[in-house]
């Protein structure tokens, strides 16, 4: 059997009573942490609730050899991950994955950064519209993608918020800050071959750290 477990928002503390019974009955867990993770914990904290090794694994591992599914036909295998695990594609994935396979699949949802911002922002949730990722750029060839700037701006439109998302490159130790997102966007916006919607007078707010008590 196939567990699909979110872990939450911050650290250990916020796994679910749910997920910690499973993760102490499975066979094997494994964790990857190139989606989201949690920046107040480490695995040797969660471990220690769990009783068993993690197997951390990479991009690669996760989405072209996936060999915890093939490992779940005859023994039951958890995959962890920061947030709720169904928010990233590639986890949904798994779970059709598992139903073509004929493998048994249990989803432990977590607490997630969709709710928990606007919450701790005060804006209403239902006001929020498309959400949307700053990603790095790639300054080899100064490219800035204008897909996230055009998201807010469509929202703007619609007089609703944007919950943006920052990049992550766990691999390099990489975690885009709120001040990189923003001056991205104003390098967007100086490229784009229109008026934009968005500039240095627009209302953010910046999240960071949530779950934590700072």
């Amino acid at each position: 059997m196939f567990y699909l477990v979110g872990l939450g928002l911050f650290d250990e503390k916020d796994i679910s009573l749910k997920g910690v019974e499973a993760l102490k009955k499975v066979d094997k867990v494994y964790a990857e942490f190139f989606t989201s993770r949690l920046f107040g914990s480490n695995f040797e904290k969660i471990e220690s609730i769990i009783g068993k090794d993690i197997i951390v694994l990479d991009r690669t591992q996760v989405e072209e050899e996936s060999i915890f599914l093939e490992e779940a036909k005859d023994i039951d295998v958890a995959l962890i991950t920061g947030g709720d695990p169904l928010i990233a594609t590639t986890h949904s994935d798994f779970l059709v994955e598992c139903a073509r396979k004929g493998i048994d699949f249990e989803v432990i949802h977590g607490s997630s950064i969709l709710s928990s911002a606007p919450a701790i922002s005060g804006l209403q949730a239902y006001k929020f519209g498309k959400v949307t990722t700053i990603p790095f750029p790639d300054l080899e060839y100064n490219y800035f993608p204008k897909s996230p700037y055009i998201a807010i701006e469509e929202n703007l439109k619609m007089d609703m918020h944007t919950l943006v998302l920052l990049d992550i490159q766990a691999h390099n130790d990489k975690y885009m800050t709120v001040t990189e997102g923003l001056e991205n966007l104003m390098t967007i916006k100086d490229n784009l071959d229109h008026e934009g919607l968005v500039n240095e007078d627009t209302l953010a707010i910046g999240i960071a750290r949530v779950g934590s008590k700072d």
